[in-house]
């Protein structure tokens, strides 16, 4: 009974977080990625369905996998752009060889990454929670992102 009320208080308020989140429009001096990361830290955790214990030792791992992997996805972002103009500028095979194999190592690396994080959430969570990030992960991009085409949905009662 106590673990309903608190996931219906979670789920409430997480609601509540998102909808003020969602209208708002950034103010000035307001940092919108830090606003993006509360969102995303009170979603996840509903979803996930993580303790307070659980949490405490999850986060600070998450923390620590997301930092690592936007640092890859900055280089593989980085190593595409000079794929692509190797290849505008009619560089030669050799020369677009090497860009390539950046560009093939920098995406590895992100792989690595989050096959080396499944390990690690392993030895704090089941199978099912760690198996629930990534689809939780999933969940919060494409509810972004169809936010920022559509904007967001009513809320349903």
């Amino acid at each position: 009974m106590k673990h309903r009320l608190f996931s219906t208080v979670a789920l409430i308020l997480v609601m509540a977080l998102y909808a003020g989140h969602a209208y708002a429009q950034p103010k000035p001096g307001e940092d919108w990625k830090e606003k993006m990361q509360s969102i995303k830290i009170a979603f996840l955790t509903n979803e996930i369905g993580l303790t307070p214990a659980e949490a405490q030792s999850f986060w600070p791992i998450y923390n620590s996998v997301s930092d690592q992997l936007d640092r890859a996805m900055r280089s593989t972002f980085v190593s595409y752009m000079e794929l692509e103009k190797a290849i505008e500028e009619d560089k030669s095979d050799k020369e677009i060889s090497k860009c390539l194999e950046r560009y093939l190592d920098a995406l590895e690396s992100q792989d690595e990454i989050r096959s080396d994080s499944v390990e690690k959430y392993k030895k704090i969570l089941p199978d099912k929670k760690v198996a629930k990030i990534f689809v939780a992960e999933e969940k919060f991009r494409r509810q972004h992102i169809r936010n920022l085409h559509h904007g967001p949905r009513p809320q349903q009662n």
